[in-house]
């Protein structure tokens, strides 16, 4: 190792952390809004009535979620090509006016409207933060340091469950919960700008032509079974994280703040999920070139009977089982995606890759939450759906374990 890369790596060491505690107020941000508008969908139903059924709300979801999907890619390259610093902030600075601007809705036109914008910020955001920690974490906290900022997602999540308590207080309303997190968003983009760097490889990136990117990532037969992997799951999880709070209001008979509380038990789960996922891949990557993509399929592996648990479940308590070992699951998951991704591809196409991923996947995630309303609306038994979720994430284990990452290059071995 080169004594520059040994005074590089060394700077890393605690600036590598401190890029994941800057990021992690962002993540819990970006997926706050989110969780609010499944947590306040009664209130917000209720004062738009434009929004007159189940498939017209899934049409509000999935407007933003094919915004963000059709534009990830876009974003990914955006990041790899210039500074993911500046498109990370620029992100959290107009995702804060759109959530602003959320809470003077007063037609569904316009919510989709808004939801849609969201979709243009947080599409800028994903890929370039994932890529900005895997550019200073290096080697043997790769996955770790990936958990935590995914914690930062969880714990927006989490937040986001308990708005509808505030939606459901006279003195307050939903709308007062859109407010309130766009001031604190652009209040934060400030010290964001200040503080966070970008990593001192970024300026030995060689510019890629977008075309040969392209053809480069779409040519990897790992990075494509790692697309579909990544996209498989999304189709149970996003169901999971939008409809939860209204199927749990709906089939044990809960109030919208309640229901919001409970569904939110998947998410302190992902977080334990992440911790425990993250520490033993890094500890199995020691062991075996594959150990992430092991970790990952343990996980995957926990959505079968959650899944079944969750749509067959004729006790409050059942459900909430189902949903906690959901999230474990999920946690394993979802912080190896972006550290298996660096082990398929090179650096200068890791923002690109993701948002390459983020397209199919949320794309597919847009339609489950509209085909859920649509069958929901005809009244199709949970059971069936959540079945059929069950045997998507069967598939998705065999086809994790066909990925063959490539051998890890001496400079991440050692860093």
């Amino acid at each position: 190792m080169t004594s520059q890369a040994k005074t590089s790596g060394h700077s890393y060491g605690a600036y590598a952390w401190i890029i994941v505690a800057l990021l992690f107020p962002v993540a819990l941000l970006n997926y706050l809004d989110r969780q609010m508008l499944a947590a306040m969908k009664q209130s917000m139903v209720s004062d738009i009535p434009s929004i007159s059924d189940k498939e017209h709300w899934g049409v509000v979801l999935a407007s933003f979620k094919w915004v963000y999907a059709i534009l990830s890619p876009v974003g990914g390259y955006v990041a790899d090509r210039y500074s993911r610093r500046h498109v990370i902030v620029l992100s959290l600075f107009v995702w804060s006016l759109v959530t602003f601007a959320t809470g003077f809705v007063h037609t569904y036109d316009q919510l989709v409207w808004t939801r849609a914008l969201m979709g243009i910020s947080e599409a800028f955001y994903i890929p370039a933060a994932l890529a900005l920690i895997t550019d200073f974490h290096v080697g043997r906290t790769r996955s770790t340091a990936v958990s935590v900022h995914q914690a930062g997602i969880y714990s927006g999540l989490i937040l986001g469950g308990l708005t509808g308590f505030v939606a459901e207080d006279p003195m307050l309303g939903w709308r007062t919960a859109f407010y309130c997190c766009g001031v604190v968003g652009i209040l934060y983009s400030v010290p964001l700008m200040l503080f966070l760097r970008n990593s001192a490889r970024a300026a030995e990136r060689a510019p890629t032509d977008p075309l040969a990117a392209l053809r480069e990532l779409l040519t990897n037969r790992n990075f494509l079974l790692l697309v579909v992997y990544f996209t498989l799951p999304a189709i149970a999880g996003w169901v999971v994280k939008d409809w939860m709070p209204d199927i749990l209001r709906e089939k044990f008979n809960l109030k919208q703040g309640k229901a919001g509380l409970v569904s939110m038990f998947v998410h302190p789960a992902s977080i334990m999920g992440a911790a425990i996922g993250g520490l033993l891949a890094d500890y199995w990557m020691k062991k075996a070139n594959r150990g992430r993509i092991f970790v990952s399929a343990i996980g995957m592996a926990m959505f079968l009977p959650a899944l079944f648990s969750v749509g067959n479940a004729s006790s409050f308590s059942v459900a909430v089982m189902g949903l906690v070992v959901f999230g474990l699951g999920w946690g394993f998951f979802d912080c190896n995606n972006m550290p298996i991704l660096c082990q398929l591809t090179r650096p200068q196409l890791r923002a690109t890759g993701y948002g390459i991923m983020n397209l199919v996947s949320i794309s597919c995630g847009g339609f489950s939450d509209w085909g859920f309303g649509f069958l929901r609306d005809r009244n199709v038994p949970l059971n069936l759906i959540f079945g059929a979720f069950a045997l998507v994430a069967a598939v998705s284990i065999g086809v994790v374990l066909l990925i063959r990452p490539q051998p890890q290059t001496e400079t991440e071995s050692r860093v």
